[in-house]
């Protein structure tokens, strides 16, 4: 098994006061969000997604999402090596599949099939 990942593709930061987090990036890129929603709030930064989620916990820091072919795949290759499943593979919308897993040593990995990437 080798899991073919094809470069980091979304970074998403907990957002517990969601209209202060979309204000205060708003401010620092100098544009507001593309997609901004009760439940994420999503900016297009050089061809990549910066997100902000109000359901996130903190304590766990940014969630960092690696592209694949199929996250359910990725998912099942790294829990055969060890990882746990963290959130399991799910459509968000629009065909995009998110899915994260803990590995071994405690850290959190994304992956993310998104069909509509396209790097700058």
């Amino acid at each position: 098994m080798t899991l073919s990942m094809h470069g980091l593709r979304t970074v998403i930061y907990p957002a517990p006061d969601l209209a202060a987090a979309k204000a205060w990036w708003s401010q620092l890129l100098g544009f507001g969000p593309y997609f901004d929603q009760p439940f994420y709030v999503g900016f297009e930064v050089g061809g990549y997604e910066l997100g902000l989620l109000p359901d996130a916990d903190p304590a766990q820091g940014a969630l960092t999402y690696w592209g694949v072919d199929d996250a359910a795949a990725a998912v099942e290759e790294a829990v055969a090596l060890g990882a746990a499943v963290h959130t399991a593979a799910s459509e968000v919308g629009d065909g995009i599949v998110t899915a994260t897993v803990t590995t071994p040593t405690g850290s959190i990995v994304g992956f993310i099939y998104n069909p509509h990437f396209r790097a700058a």
